[in-house]
């Protein structure tokens, strides 16, 4: 079985490198790809509430047969539940479907337009203080968001996940969150396939003799980065576990940073509502 590494968390913690995401994907399609990485030796699994797949991956959770503890479990709160008692009912209603408190609860978006992301994120301060969730972070802010919450509240979060590829980078990012502990978590990985193709990360991986996913999820590992790629497919489910059996060299690096563009393929999070 592979020997995914652990990232410390700046509240004492840890968290596996690499996970699987279920993102887009139905209740029964979430359970059987959940129930496949478990068997293939994941140990960290990242779902929301806006997936609508809880309740699967909760089943798959009780089903597999692996201790609970031996499994990291995230989730995240939604743009409709910000604000202190909607976030407290929506954890609620997570722990629920899930059938299981989660180890990692995020803030999805930090939605500025409704102007409640720091009410929120003291919000999830109190429900770790309570008790509730053992770690807390968020998804999708950015600099100016983070210092925000940080200001506001004095808490720090342990975890942002962001979108991160070779065609967005986020250099700057990645090195406030370096400054303040904060690990990096990488949300479509692959770029939603977009980089797969790529030339250079196609040659990259002929040469090492592995596929081009393996090479970028490789490539993020290599930067300290978490990294949750999503996939339904068993064969890829495995092969994306598999990264420790090649190491990129130093000009592998310097081709793929040479790749950035700025590009992303989701939404800019000052624009989320």
């Amino acid at each position: 079985m592979t020997t995914i590494s652990a990232l410390p968390l700046l509240d004492g913690t840890s968290i596996p490198a690499l996970g699987l995401g279920v993102y887009k994907v139905d209740d029964t399609t979430a359970r059987n790809s959940v129930t496949t990485a478990l068997e293939a030796g994941y140990r960290l699994v990242d779902t929301a509430s806006f997936y609508r797949n809880e309740r699967g991956v909760g089943r798959a959770l009780k089903d597999s047969g692996v201790l609970r503890d031996d499994v990291y479990v995230t989730t995240k709160l939604w743009n409709d539940a910000h604000g202190r008692g909607k976030t407290r009912r929506a954890f609620k209603d997570s722990v629920k479907r899930l059938n299981t408190a989660p180890d990692l609860y995020l803030i999805h978006w930090p939605c500025p337009a409704r102007g409640l992301y720091a009410e929120t994120w003291r919000a999830l301060v109190e429900l770790r203080d309570d008790g509730r969730v053992r770690s807390i972070g968020v998804s999708n802010f950015q600099r100016h968001h983070l210092e925000t919450i940080i200001e506001d509240s004095g808490e720090v979060p342990v975890l942002n996940q962001i979108e991160l590829h070779p065609y967005l980078q986020q250099r700057e990012l990645r090195a406030f969150h370096a400054e303040h502990r904060i690990v990096t978590q990488a949300w479509s990985p692959l770029g939603r396939g977009a980089v797969l193709a790529d030339e250079t990360i196609v040659a990259i991986a002929a040469a090492h003799r592995v596929s081009p996913a393996q090479v970028i999820l490789r490539w993020h590992l290599d930067l300290g980065v978490a990294v949750i790629p999503k996939s339904v497919t068993p064969d890829r489910i495995r092969a994306n576990l598999d990264v420790n059996g090649f190491a990129l060299t130093p000009d592998d690096h310097d081709r793929i940073a040479a790749l950035d563009r700025g590009a992303r393929v989701g939404s800019h999070p000052d624009e989320v509502k």
